[in-house]
C-alpha cells in the first residue's frame, strides 16, 4: 500500500524551523540537514518533499488482558521516501488501525534521512545515481543486511519487501545479502534504514 501525501493547507508551524520553511527562507531538505536542524513537525517534510510517498510495512495486533476485559491495540510500521534519496521509518501504536498508521507515518517523517546515491559498480561506472556508491551494511535486531552496488539494468536483487523499501529510497539497481530472519519486518526495515544511513556516515 503506497500513496502520495497531499499538502496540508491548514499547517500552522509550531517551531522556528517550520516558520522558516513556510515563509520560504528554507526551501530544501538539504538546507535543513546541512545546518543540523532538528525536524519536529511532519509538515516540514511534506512541504519540502511534496512527492514523498508512504508504505505500510507491517500492522500487528497486540491483545492485553485488563480488569475491564481484553484490550486490543494495533502496532504499525511505516516507511516513507521520495524515490530520489530521502527515506524514513516510523512506528505507531493506537487502539484503531488507521490511527496507528497515521502515528507511524508522522514518526517516519520526523525520522527521514538523506541517502547517498551513486554508481559504485565496477561493471558499470556510469556516474549516474541509480545504486549505492559503495557496499553498505546495516543491522536491526537479529537481521543484518548488505546492499552491494549493481550495474545499470540489473534491477533490485532482493525479496519483495526489501525491494519495495529500497525503491522508496531511490535505488534502482543493487544486489542484497541478508543474514537472519528477514520475515521479521521490524528488524529487516531497521537493518535497511541503518544500511542506507551509512551511505553518508561511511562515505
Amino acid at each position: 500500500m503506497m500513496r502520495s501525501q497531499q499538502q496540508n493547507v491548514e499547517w500552522k508551524p509550531r517551531t522556528t524551523l517550520g516558520a522558516m520553511v513556510l515563509s520560504g527562507k528554507i526551501n530544501s531538505m538539504d538546507q535543513v540537514y546541512e545546518n543540523g536542524m532538528r525536524i519536529q513537525e511532519p509538515e516540514i517534510v511534506r512541504h519540502l518533499l511534496p512527492d514523498i510517498k508512504n508504505q505500510v510495512v507491517h500492522v500487528g495486533i497486540v491483545q492485553k488482558q485488563t480488569d475491564a476485559g481484553e484490550m486490543t491495540r494495533f502496532n504499525a510500521l511505516v516507511a516513507v521516501g521520495n524515490e530520489a534519496g530521502w527515506f524514513g521509518i516510523g512506528k505507531g501504536k493506537a487502539s484503531q488501525m488507521r490511527t496507528a498508521i497515521d502515528k507511524a507515518t508522522n514518526a517516519a517523517y520526523l525520522n527521514v534521512i538523506p541517502v547517498k546515491l551513486g554508481c559504485g559498480s565496477w561493471e558499470c561506472k556510469c556516474n549516474q545515481l541509480h545504486s549505492v556508491p559503495f557496499k553498505v551494511r546495516g543491522k536491526g535486531g537479529s537481521v543484518t543486511l548488505e546492499i552491494i552496488p549493481g550495474p545499470r539494468g540489473l534491477g533490485l536483487v532482493a525479496g519483495e519487501n526489501i525491494k519495495g523499501l529500497l525503491k522508496l529510497a531511490g535505488l534502482k539497481d543493487a544486489w542484497t545479502k541478508s543474514f537472519g530472519s528477514t520475515n521479521t519486518m521490524s528488524s529487516t526495515t531497521k537493518a535497511i534504514f541503518n544500511a542506507l544511513r551509512s551511505t553518508y556516515s561511511v562515505g
